[in-house]
């Protein structure tokens, strides 16, 4: 018995071309680590975040050149540039100008009502989207004084205090996050959020973490959110190359049956029957096969015991024995290779399969 996912329904905004919410894909997000200014620097991480499958990205704006800088690569990319301000409205205002496609603020550290009341009127003059980044680390004193610190009702009553301030002035093209580094503190605010608002949210775990901790992190903090069709579009933090976060919310998304994107590698755990460095294959099957978009199902396995048996659902694999190894198509052996052309073999095998897929 499969568990069947409901969405949640959330109002529809758009990110430059890219439509969020109303019950529609599940959009990956990433953010830049470059100097924004850095024009060349920043395109270039940003191209190899397409290649990676990422939809909408966010870059940092601390200052004027990176304001300013955002109209250069706008015309370098092909998806939508996210500016995220943080402390001066002014940088906001630039950054719109510049042809950002949405801006992130965080409202307890932007100003007050007034300043964020020029920035609306400048969105919407721009017809661009607004997100309300409401963060433990920045809530309004008053919040915090009220709840006896940020615990999730301060992060969900200083978003929904924010929302209705911009429908109040006549804006609604709005999405939300609500993020802290506690797990369940983060799960508990965006499902209070979602119970009392059909505003689109931007989930994820905030200072996830380096590798192991971030992915865990985002994996329990993220996937409890989607399993309760809680949002629209998702970040995994990492303190890691960006382009591993896109990876990591892909297979959340497909362990989840959501989206999927790539192939899905599945690889035993090893044993003393493994007589391969299957750790390295698998590694090198992944970077080769990072940029494919066609859903195939891969397996590498250990051993020829098992192997085919253990993976007869994927659509090709190899398992390896000593010096030699197999290639298995659905279960069943197709060939037997020499070690060293077992992952050269594989690959193969599937471009084949993708270019099949490609043809029908």
């Amino acid at each position: 018995m499969s568990i069947e996912i409901t969405r949640r329904n959330t109002r529809q905004i758009h990110v430059g071309n890219v439509a969020v919410g109303a019950g529609g894909p599940v959009r990956v997000q990433s953010m830049t680590n470059t100097f924004t200014d850095d024009v060349a620097s920043t395109v270039s991480q940003i191209k190899r975040l397409e290649s990676a499958g990422c939809e909408i990205v966010r870059v940092a704006v601390p200052d004027l050149a990176a304001a300013e800088a955002l109209r250069r690569i706008k015309k370098k990319i092909s998806i939508p540039l996210i500016a995220d301000i943080h402390f001066d409205f002014k940088l906001a205002i630039s950054a719109i100008i510049s042809g950002a496609d949405a801006i992130r603020i965080n409202p307890g550290n932007i100003g007050g009502e007034k300043h964020i009341r020029t920035i609306v009127d400048v969105a919407r003059d721009h017809d661009i989207s607004i997100r309300i980044g409401v963060n433990s680390g920045s809530l309004e004193k008053n919040l915090l004084e009220k709840y006896g610190g940020p615990a999730a009702g301060a992060l969900v009553e200083s978003a929904i205090n924010h929302v209705d301030f911009l429908r109040s002035i006549g804006f609604d093209q709005v999405k939300v996050s609500i993020k802290s580094s506690d797990v369940l503190r983060t799960i508990e605010a965006y499902r209070l959020f979602s119970a009392a608002s059909d505003v689109p949210l931007h989930v994820g775990v905030t200072e996830a973490g380096g590798l192991y901790a971030g992915i865990v992190k985002s994996a329990i903090g993220i996937g409890n959110l989607l399993l309760d069709g809680i949002g629209d579009t998702l970040r995994v933090s990492l303190t890691r190359d960006p382009a591993e976060e896109v990876r990591v919310g892909y297979e959340i998304l497909r362990a989840l049956g959501i989206r999927r994107r790539g192939p899905e590698i599945i690889s035993c755990p090893t044993c003393g029957r493994c007589e391969i460095d299957l750790f390295s294959i698998a590694e090198e099957v992944e970077n080769a096969l990072m940029t494919m978009t066609s859903p195939v199902k891969v397996a590498i396995m250990g051993c020829v015991v098992n192997g085919p048996g253990e993976a007869k659902e994927a659509d090709v694999g190899i398992a390896g024995g000593r010096d030699t190894g197999i290639l298995f198509k659905k279960g069943k052996v197709v060939q037997k290779f020499p070690q060293n052309r077992l992952v050269e073999e594989l690959l193969a095998a599937i471009a084949a399969i993708e270019a099949e897929k490609n043809n029908q």
